[in-house]
């Protein structure tokens, strides 16, 4: 088959579109022809290397696929050949307490499509039966490959962990990333009202247009300030928080006496400081959240059936710009998700 790979770490100029092996479809697998796969700031991390993320190299990134079912096991009675599918990116080793739970995320054993397996930058995957999930009949392919990583991981965030209440002040930062235009629309269906962040004006005329009542441009406005200004000076009960070191400060100063900080990520470091006058003096909670249950994923797409979500692709690429893709992202370009068809 053809993948991008990457045997050493690096920039963009390292992926290597190129001839590699099919993928092996194991046990209960089902192997996957991809149609399209969406970019997540994962597979930027695991480009450059540690001390971010190692792989085993050469490696193939891509957590989000979209496809055909290629070939089926014997046994398997529910997923058919020529089904249009697409993948939930995440599973537990399905013995332990926490997938039993229906917490597989926090299985110690938990593999990610395209970071402990190769993945969707490639024309074929091979994944466990269970991860293959009907592609919504209104969702082209690239729609489909955008929904799930960013969706699954804002739902876990707002409603699972920080348990958001109808009426409640939502401050979502990096309104313009692809997990941002999720939770900028997963919090407005619960309820909240939404403040939404971006670096430039056009961004955050679109963040209004997924449903965000009030917008601040970090790089020309104080968000500390704008978000009590909206709030009349009582700062946020809930900062959707994923940039990391660069925004961990004003998150903190951001927050309402007994808010809550729920962060999924540190796409801009990870060596935050945090002031512990601020948590103990304001009792603010903070919530650490990864991805999500499968369980959860079928709510995600229960409420695309009912038309209250909807995708945010930005720009499609052939899976050989995969590089160029990769630059976009990195320079923060796009707005919603960035996605190689293959």
């Amino acid at each position: 088959m053809k993948a991008v790979r990457f045997h050493r770490y690096g920039g963009p100029e390292v992926l290597q579109y190129e001839d590699a092996p099919d993928p092996v479809r194991k046990g209960d697998e089902v192997l996957v022809r991809v149609k399209a796969c969406a970019l997540n700031r994962l597979d930027i991390w695991e480009r450059i290397g540690p001390p971010l993320v190692k792989v085993d190299l050469p490696h193939i990134s891509g957590s989000d696929v979209a496809g055909v079912v290629e070939e089926v096991s014997d046994s398997e009675s529910e997923v058919k050949k020529g089904m249009e599918v697409m993948v939930n990116p995440g599973w537990g080793c399905g013995r332990c307490e926490e997938c039993l739970s229906g917490r597989e995320n926090r299985c110690r054993k938990f593999v990610k499509l395209g970071e402990q397996v190769d993945g969707g930058y490639a024309e074929l995957v091979s994944v466990p039966a269970k991860n293959v999930l009907p592609k919504p009949e209104r969702m082209d392919f690239a729609q489909a490959a955008s929904v799930p990583l960013v969706f699954l991981t804002a739902y876990h965030m707002l409603v699972t962990r920080a348990a958001i209440q109808a009426g409640e002040t939502v401050l979502v930062l990096g309104g313009g990333s692809g997990v941002g235009t999720a939770g900028i629309q997963i919090a407005k269906v619960f309820g909240a009202n939404v403040i939404a962040t971006a670096g430039n004006d056009a961004k955050l005329k679109r963040t209004v247009e997924l449903g965000a009542d009030f917008t601040i441009n970090h790089s020309t406005q104080d968000v500390i300030q704008e978000t009590k200004k909206y709030t009349a000076g009582r700062g946020a009960d809930v900062v959707f928080e994923h940039p990391g070191k660069a925004t961990w400060e004003r998150s903190l100063k951001s927050a309402a006496r007994g808010g809550r900080i729920v962060t999924c990520g540190a796409t801009t470091g990870y060596d935050a400081v945090t002031d512990l006058r601020y948590l103990y003096s304001k009792e603010i909670s903070v919530l650490g959240s990864f991805m999500g249950s499968g369980g959860e994923l079928l709510r995600v797409l229960e409420l695309f059936k009912q038309r209250r979500l909807r995708p945010v692709v930005d720009r499609t690429f052939p899976l050989q710009r995969a590089a160029e893709a990769q630059e976009r992202m990195e320079k923060g370009e796009h707005f919603g998700k960035l996605v190689l068809t293959v």
